[in-house]
């Protein structure tokens, strides 16, 4: 199947997610290792991971499997892969829009209309 430029970016965006999500996983299992410095990107990320403990890296490694997953699925141009793709964006626009609203995290309102128009693009591709 022929596979939309559109798409192709989605998938991009994705696999990015999956190497930063595995990036920061790594991080997390190998304290001091030579992925320490990205703590310095964000340092509240770090504690905050810290303070889950264990849950962190469990939670981290879902993420990249699911962002891994949905690039996978969008690049083979499979319906699944679409359908996988909005579910994981719906998850991370209502955590968006939980932290905007709550005051957690401001900028995460930053997040709320991009992921509603990946999702839009995708439902629309996903009636063609």
């Amino acid at each position: 199947m022929r596979v939309s430029f559109g798409i192709k970016l989605i998938a991009a965006f994705f696999a990015a997610g999956a190497l930063i999500s595995l990036s920061a996983d790594v991080a997390l299992l190998w304290p001091g290792g030579p992925l320490e410095p990205i703590w310095r990107l964000k340092p509240a990320a770090h504690a905050d991971f810290l303070r889950f403990g264990g849950w962190a890296i469990l939670l981290m490694t879902v993420v990249c499997t699911a962002c891994a997953t949905a690039a996978w699925g969008l690049r083979q141009g499979a319906t699944w892969g679409r359908r996988f793709a909005t579910g994981v964006l719906a998850v991370n626009l209502a955590g968006d829009l939980a932290n905007a609203t709550f005051g957690h995290e401001p900028y995460a309102a930053i997040g709320v209309p991009i992921a509603a128009l990946l999702i839009f693009y995708l439902l629309r591709a996903d009636k063609r």
